[in-house]
């Protein structure tokens, strides 16, 4: 991390009375904790680590399907059915590989398209032709056969 950036941090953190929440992927690796600064911040932070959403026991796939829920509830598309994305909160599990981020990611672009293409709802044959990040990409889903289900990728 930049010494202006962890500077800044620190400067906020003293004179704005707030609890402030730093996130990013390998925060440990980065070197924000490294050095006199980074030690200055680790003074003032817990690091919260986070793993992806599981989806084994009954009450896990309820959680994952309550995430879901909470992005289908917040669609505004004139043609979607709701429940689709509920139905298909485990084929959603998989394709994400239970990220957050990911399935946020899946579902805006399915969004953005169903409104592009006029349809204004959200199918599994729309979900599939999402291109994901590289590490939901190499979840469970083989490589080939999301090849031959994808139409054109646009860069967002």
């Amino acid at each position: 991390m930049g010494a202006e950036a962890s500077d800044q941090i620190k400067y906020l953190s003293e004179r704005i009375p707030a609890t402030f929440v730093l996130a990013g992927v390998d925060v440990e690796g980065t070197g924000l904790f490294a050095g006199r600064r980074g030690g200055q911040i680790a003074s003032r932070y817990t690091l919260i680590p986070t793993s992806p959403f599981r989806h084994k026991t009954e009450e896990q796939r309820g959680s994952w399907r309550s995430l879901v829920l909470t992005l289908e509830e917040s669609l505004r598309l004139r043609a979607h059915r709701p429940g689709t994305l509920l139905d298909l909160s485990s084929y959603l599990h998989d394709r994400t590989g239970g990220m957050i981020g990911s399935l946020s990611h899946l579902v805006r672009e399915a969004a953005l398209d169903a409104i592009l293409d006029g349809s204004e709802k959200i199918t599994k044959t729309s979900l599939e032709r999402v291109d994901l990040d590289e590490s939901a990409e190499q979840q469970t889903i083989p490589r080939a056969r999301r090849r031959r289900s994808r139409g054109t990728k646009r860069i967002a």
